[in-house]
């Protein structure tokens, strides 16, 4: 089933493909997350070899969504790895350990205009 996750007007919508058509399934509040559309079918797996950064989108039963800093890629970590899955709109640091997850907050921010 494709999912994504669309942030308009400081709502986080939770949408889905059926039927050609997208349905919302669920609306609560955007947080700080940046407005957006964002493909969580598209989502690659986390390189557990690597840490990765960016903003937690969206926790499923079976998988922790991120946006990467760069904006660029959604990434998609077992929902299993993490001994509690971090909150929507975080900016996270994700490291894996012996298959563990350690999410840790990020001093990072993502931002968004000119760069010289």
């Amino acid at each position: 089933m494709k999912q994504r996750i669309l942030i308009m007007n400081k709502q986080r919508l939770v949408q889905s493909e059926q039927g050609g058509q997208w349905v919302t399934n669920k609306i609560e509040k955007a947080g700080d997350m940046k407005a957006g559309i964002y493909n969580l079918y598209l989502a690659t797996d986390a390189d557990k070899a690597k840490t990765s950064i960016g903003v937690i989108l969206h926790t499923d039963k079976d998988y922790v969504y991120q946006q990467d800093r760069d904006g660029k890629r959604v990434i998609r970590h077992a929902l299993d790895a993490f001994n509690a899955a971090p909150p929507n709109g975080a900016m996270k640091n994700i490291s894996y350990e012996d298959d563990r997850a350690i999410a840790v907050t990020s001093s990072e921010k993502i931002s968004r205009g000119i760069k010289h």
